[in-house]
Parts: C-alpha cells; sequence; structure tokens
C-alpha cells in the first residue's frame, strides 16, 4: 500500500529535492511551506500530479497543520529559521521550538513517525572530532546570538526524545553537514558555497570569514536525501540520532579557491578577509573544524555519499549560472 509522507520546508531546497525523490519511489507526498524562505517554483512540475498536494501552512500553526498532516504515514520535519547571522534570534527560537512540538503532537495524534531534522551545529564547539553522535554539545556565551540556532535544535532532539520516552512516538533525528547543490538559497541562508559562486559568477569580492581556515564538510544535496529516506525506511533508525553527511573537510579558503578554479575564474579571484568583530550587530564566534563521524549512519542505514565536493560543485555552479 502506497504510503503518505507530510514534508514541512517542502517548498525549501531539501524539502523539494526530496519531494522529487519521494514522488520517484511512489510515495504519495504533502507539501507544506508557509513560503517565507521556499520557492514555489522549486516543485511547480509537481503541481499537476495525483500523488502530491501542497499545503500553504506555517508550522506555528497547530490547527492548520494538524489539518495538513492528516492521513501521514511519516512526517519529515525540515521546516526551521536558522542561524541569526544579523539578527532574528527570536524568530529562530520560536519558530524551530514551537514547530519541533507541533509536528510532534501530531505525530503522536495520528500514530505518524517523525523525522527531525538537526544540525552539526549541536556539536557546537566540541574539540574532539570527526563528531560522533554520544559527543558532548559545547557551545559558547549565551550573549553570543548564533548558538540559539543550536539551542533551539538541541531542544527539538531532547522534545523528540521526549515524546518517544512518554508517548512512544517513533522518531528519528538527523544531524546535517552542509548540504548543497540545485535549489539552495544564493545567499548566506545557503550557506558559503551560494555566495562564493554568486559572487565568482558576478565578477565580485568573495568575503571570508576570519582567516578562512575554518573548515567544513559539505554534502551535495542527493546525498542528503538519500540518507533522508534511508532513515525513513528503517525500523532501526527509530530513537537513533544518525549524522548525515560527507566527512570529506576542507578549509573555507580552500572551498573559495577551488569554486575559482571550477567556474574558470581562479586569474581574477578576489578575496576580502573580514574579521569576526565585524560580522553583524553582536559579537560572533565560528566553529574552527566540523567534520562528522559516519560509523553509525554506515552500519545502520548503509549510508555514504557517493557525490564528490568537485562533480557536485560543478552542478551547483552550473544550476546558479541557469538562475542568473
Amino acid at each position: 500500500m502506497r504510503k503518505t509522507v507530510a514534508i514541512t520546508g517542502s517548498a525549501g531546497f531539501i524539502g523539494s529535492n526530496l519531494a522529487d525523490k519521494l514522488v520517484a519511489l511512489d510515495y504519495r507526498v504533502i507539501g507544506i511551506d508557509n513560503l517565507s524562505m521556499g520557492r514555489l517554483e522549486n516543485f511547480k512540475h509537481l503541481v499537476d500530479r495525483h500523488d502530491f498536494e501542497f499545503r500553504q501552512v506555517d508550522v506555528r500553526d497547530l490547527t492548520a497543520l494538524r489539518n495538513a498532516c492528516r492521513g501521514a504515514d511519516v512526517i519529515v520535519h525540515l521546516a526551521a529559521y536558522k542561524i541569526p547571522r544579523y539578527g532574528g534570534a527570536l524568530d529562530t527560537l520560536l519558530i524551530n521550538g514551537k514547530g519541533a512540538e507541533h509536528v510532534l503532537e501530531i505525530g503522536r495524534e495520528i500514530g505518524a513517525k517523525v523525522l527531525l531534522a538537526s544540525t552539526s551545529d549541536v556539536y557546537g564547539k566540541n574539540p574532539n572530532l570527526p563528531f560522533v553522535e554520544t559527543g558532548d554539545s559545547v557551545f559558547g556565551a549565551s550573549t553570543v546570538p548564533r548558538w540559539s540556532y543550536a539551542v533551539s535544535k538541541l531542544f527539538e532532539e531532547h522534545l523528540a526524545l521526549a515524546y518517544r520516552e512518554a508517548h512512544g512516538v517513533p522518531v528519528v533525528l538527523l544531524r546535517f553537514f552542509g548540504s548543497y547543490g540545485p535549489r539552495q538559497h544564493c545567499s548566506w541562508w545557503g550557506g558559503p558555497q551560494a555566495v562564493f559562486i554568486d559572487a565568482v559568477l558576478n565578477g565580485r569580492e568573495i568575503e571570508i570569514h576570519g582567516d578562512g581556515q575554518q573548515t567544513r564538510s559539505f554534502t551535495f544535496v542527493s546525498d542528503t536525501v538519500d540518507g533522508i529516506v534511508r532513515a525513513m525506511e528503517s525500523d532501526k533508525a527509530v530513537g537513533e540520532v544518525l549524522n548525515i553527511g560527507s566527512d570529506a573537510e576542507i578549509s573555507i579558503l580552500d572551498l573559495a579557491r577551488l569554486i575559482g578554479d571550477l567556474a574558470g575564474r581562479s586569474g581574477d579571484l578576489k578575496l576580502r578577509f573580514i574579521p569576526y568583530s565585524r560580522i553583524g550587530k553582536s559579537p560572533y564566534e565560528d566553529v574552527r573544524r566540523r567534520v562528522p563521524d559516519l560509523t553509525k549512519s554506515k552500519s545502520l542505514l548503509g549510508f555514504s555519499c557517493r557525490v564528490p565536493l568537485k562533480e557536485g560543485l560543478l552542478q551547483t555552479i552550473a544550476w546558479q549560472k541557469s538562475v542568473g
């Protein structure tokens, strides 16, 4: 029997790519988004299909969200507000906290499996790498706004596990690492690679925060989606926290240079280093290294990334060229 999957944040980058994959796998998909950050064009090719429907709903509206999720066997909760680089910490905390609470409550009511999208940010400044799911969360002072995102996602994880303990809700917690690819936001909301590509294609300076030696791991969106689907279809994933991402580490400075090379602009690459003291209106802290331990995801899900960074960046650069 065909299962129904509700996706919050379905008009966004990961959500729309996940909707494509699930429809191709013969699932029925309910797309849910308030369109504050998502875009209708991300799934316009799905709107006339009998196995896809879209509901414009804010996850903070419990009644509307409950109606939208009616009949769902699985809820994949991707809707979120990201790191408040330039303000917006209140939105980050309230949207993420209340949205997760509503999704979990609906999951309890209708007996749905709930996959909750978390983030590598929950590891914070933990110096022990690679990050293992049982590792510590190490955050800075509460006066630094960036940690509000990490705290909001850690709260979501604790809330999900509490719902499992108290009500038996089958929850899966997925910590994503640096997803990128077609349909990403071409701004800081989409990540450094999105901003770097945009700058290179338009002949502008690439802004490097700090010294550029901070490292990240970047995961092509098809690999992120594959991890979500594997977790969704696995009974072994229930009650687990799982890293989903690439363990190939690269510095931000080397990422900028690689994008310049792949876009054929290495000869005139323009870099500008911006001290952390000049980012935003409040104190800003960065994470020096970020790379996942994938042992658990490989063991439970058979998950591994298939798209190398260069190949994924070439596809992403081509897409950003096509959308201007």
